[in-house]
């Protein structure tokens, strides 16, 4: 990842603070996407690269990758008011929508049109998702990185098709994605 901007050129704790309340806000049941978007694609705060490093971190990580992800991007400009910010705008939109619709649900929650509703939200999402998974593995076609991706493939037919515990597979996987990587870079 490159090293950390200059704090003239970072955005301003309010900049971050918006960001990912706005991202939040937008991809409310699966923030990713958007936050990959609006970091990569809107804003240019990182290349798809550095994005695809910051969740590779933050799925590693234990806790919620987006919740990783804000703590490293705000670390990354503004140090930890940074962190505090970008969380507390991912979190802030969410908690008042979760509950105001909890309230909703309580009262209409048993409507017919309710539930076809949700679930044309779970298609959305589940294609939101499958669109940032695409865009996120276009680099590494460009790349002609074959190894990863075969790295990849099998990680998602361990887990995904086998059933395999994902601490498991990440438990194999991840020293041998290490040593292929450190036996390229020799």
């Amino acid at each position: 990842m490159k090293s950390n901007p200059s704090t003239d050129e970072a955005p301003s704790l309010v900049e971050i603070f918006l960001a990912f309340s706005g991202m939040a806000i937008l991809g409310f049941g699966g923030v990713l996407p958007w936050a990959r978007r609006a970091l990569v694609e809107e804003r240019g705060w990182l290349t798809a690269d550095e994005f695809t490093e910051v969740l590779a971190l933050g799925q590693f990580l234990p806790g919620g990758n987006i919740i990783n992800v804000s703590i490293v991007i705000g670390q990354r400009f503004r140090g930890v008011p940074g962190s505090f910010a970008a969380v507390a705008g991912l979190l802030a939109g969410p908690i008042v929508i979760v509950i105001l619709a909890g309230a909703l649900y309580l009262n209409y929650g048993q409507q017919p049109i309710v539930h076809h509703a949700l679930n044309g939200v779970t298609a959305a999402a589940a294609g939101l998702i499958l669109s940032m998974a695409a865009k996120m593995a276009m680099p590494l076609f460009r790349r002609g990185a074959g190894v990863q991706l075969a790295l990849a493939v099998l990680t998602f037919a361990a887990v995904g098709l086998l059933g395999f515990a994902l601490p498991l597979v990440l438990g194999v996987l991840t020293p041998i994605a290490i040593g292929i990587s450190w036996w390229r870079l020799r």
